[in-house]
């Protein structure tokens, strides 16, 4: 692509920018550990909202968000549920407060609070420092297969003049540009990123209504009515997908076919079981789970994570809305000229013909911030638990918070290099993710619910829940396409991987006794969750009449059926809007202002108050 003088300047004095702004303060997060990875917690709970936010609005996830509209069409609303994108709702609810109240500063940390310090508790905080720098890399793999794929559409220089293997122009653009974003991230830690992701989550806003506004004005509804298969328009499904896209893109049926999704209600019921397990079992230990801890009270924590899905879903929508409209409707025949369309590149086809110039700048600035905030969030979380759980932990615990902080920088570097051979080694975007949360956090799951819920689980049997699990992850997925003779859906391994990891929990539980009475009353007084803790319950109100217990379960429970609607609504509404679709419109609406007043009564009036 040839870039207009004036678009190259735009994104060469953005990247200049923010760079600058997250070198400057970085000076705030090199103190000791916890200016470094949770700002001290001092910061904001809305700029924590934006952050985290913007951390979310990552590049390869919208690429992958708009190949799955443009071929799915508005069924592809319940496709990301497979991360889950609603645990966001059980974290507003509930698990922030519950998470927050431990006042640690890792995931892993929080497994002293719940298991305590004799071996089964050490043996579950390293099961889950391995499983966060396994997500760690595999999640900058994913950053890295998407940025390189954008960036070799998009922009104008050639490096090694491949279009495919490991030293492609696509990879070595990743290269450049994961150096370039790691030098603020790595330098500052979180107030680098945070500031500089409210900051980028601005232009990402700003650049979501640009490209829907484009949508709306070029596009109208017949243009797009002809360029899409019977059931596009429908969010509702059968048994089967049932979309067939003979005679206007065959090749997207040969995609479809690839993703294995043609078995809809499956796939549905496994990614809605699969999504509420994760979401009781609380954030993974990554960025999300960072900037939680990083809140200033329980209150804060819960809020900020309603700002996360209030800011992010609407404007996140209407970009990818308006991309895929734009494409469907003056990209069909570039796309039907090729023998077989990358479809994870419509993204950069879009804008790369259908932006005038000086706003295709501002876009690709603001595609970029959406790179930078998520790799950035990602890359920090990585030597948390390296030099907290590790180092500090079990190699030296008087450690001056400057060396801590230098280490941590060494830290980020290393799983910068390793997540990049990975990316080197991926062709998809969609292969990645899909490993991620159809395998890797499958089989993080059962462990992570049953530490919340239930007293008797101890140490010995969320690291065998653990160990089953992700050793699954790592197996069970190859084994499983050599007997089926070819690549398919991960998902489709879930039931194994959570048998697996049950089993690990339970033999672990109930071969080792009960962890000390003493951790368990402490946890429970400081956390306060509702489930299976009757015993415990009762020993700690004997102890203190006055401790009022949890029993909020259904109350809970049923603000989460309500958020769920009211998530779905922020993301069908602009899709309908751009699409112009103004009945669904108005319907979506009136039921966004209805759960919206719900909401405010059930569960902002009756939140913790702060201290």
């Amino acid at each position: 692509m040839q870039l207009h003088a004036l678009d190259i300047g735009i994104v060469v004095c953005y990247f200049v920018f923010v760079i600058a702004i997250g070198l400057w303060v970085s000076r705030r997060g090199s103190k000791d550990l916890d200016s470094y990875f949770l700002g001290g917690r001092t910061l904001p709970w809305y700029m924590l909202g934006v952050s985290n936010a913007s951390g979310m609005f990552d590049i390869s996830g919208t690429m992958w968000l708009v190949y799955v509209l443009f071929l799915y069409g508005l069924k592809s609303v319940w496709l990301p549920w497979v991360w889950p994108t609603f645990n966001q709702i059980f974290l507003m609810m509930f698990l922030s407060t519950w998470l927050r109240r431990s006042n640690v500063l890792t995931g892993a940390q929080w497994m002293q609070t719940r298991f305590g310090n004799d071996r089964g508790g050490v043996l579950a905080h390293l099961s889950v420092v391995a499983f966060a720098l396994v997500n760690v890399i595999g999640l900058l793999a994913y950053a890295f297969k998407g940025i390189g794929k954008f960036a070799v559409v998009m922009l104008p220089w050639h490096f090694t003049g491949r279009a495919t293997g490991m030293f492609s122009d696509e990879n070595v653009y990743a290269i450049i540009l994961l150096g370039l974003t790691a030098l603020y991230a790595i330098k500052g830690g979180m107030v680098s990123v945070v500031i500089t992701e409210v900051a980028q989550f601005t232009i990402l806003t700003l650049t979501a209504i640009a490209i829907g506004l484009i949508a709306i004005v070029k596009v109208s509804p017949d243009m797009i009515a002809h360029s899409i298969p019977a059931g596009w328009m429908n969010p509702f499904f059968g048994w089967r997908l049932g979309l067939n896209w003979d005679g206007i893109l065959k090749t997207a049926n040969s995609a479809l076919r690839q993703d294995d999704n043609d078995l809809f209600t499956i796939i549905f019921g496994l990614m809605f079981f699969k999504g509420v397990l994760a979401s009781l079992a609380g954030p993974a230990p990554n960025y999300d789970m960072q900037r939680i801890l990083a809140t200033r009270n329980p209150r804060e924590a819960s809020l900020m994570t309603a700002m996360v899905t209030v800011v992010l879903m609407f404007p996140r929508y209407l970009m990818i809305a308006g991309i895929t409209v734009l494409a469907l409707a003056f990209c069909m025949p570039q796309l039907q000229a090729q023998g077989t369309p990358d479809f994870e590149k419509i993204l950069p086809l879009v804008l790369n013909g259908q932006v005038p110039t000086g706003v295709l700048g501002f876009l690709l600035a603001g595609l970029a911030a959406a790179f930078m905030s998520n790799f950035a969030a990602t890359l920090n979380a990585a030597p948390a638990y390296v030099v907290n759980d590790v180092y500090k932990r079990f190699i030296n615990p008087n450690a001056g918070g400057r060396r801590e902080v230098a280490l941590s920088r060494i830290v980020s570097l290393v799983f910068l290099a390793i997540g990049i051979a990975f990316g080197l080694l991926t062709d998809r975007i969609t292969d990645v993710m899909m490993w991620l949360v159809g395998a890797l956090y499958s089989g993080f799951v059962t462990s992570n619910v049953f530490k919340w819920y239930w007293w008797r689980f101890n140490g010995y049997g969320y690291f065998w829940g653990m160990v089953a699990g992700i050793g699954g992850a790592m197996v069970v997925p190859s084994v499983s396409e050599m007997i089926v003779g070819h690549s398919f859906n991960m998902l489709y391994t879930f039931p194994v991987l959570f048998i697996l990891s049950l089993v690990g929990c339970i033999a672990g539980t109930f071969l080792s006794k009960a962890e000390d009475e003493e951790v368990l009353k402490r946890f429970y007084r400081t956390v306060n969750p509702w489930g299976w803790w009757g015993p415990i319950r009762d020993k700690v109100m004997l102890e203190d009449p006055t401790f009022v217990p949890n029993r909020s379960a259904a109350h809970d429970l049923t603000n989460v059926a309500v958020g769920i609607v009211w998530q779905m609504c922020l993301v069908i509404l602009p899709i309908y809007i751009v699409l112009k679709q103004w009945t669904w419109s108005g319907l979506l609406l009136v039921l966004l202002v209805a759960t919206s007043v719900y909401m405010k009564f059930k569960w902002y009036d009756r939140l913790e108050k702060a201290p």
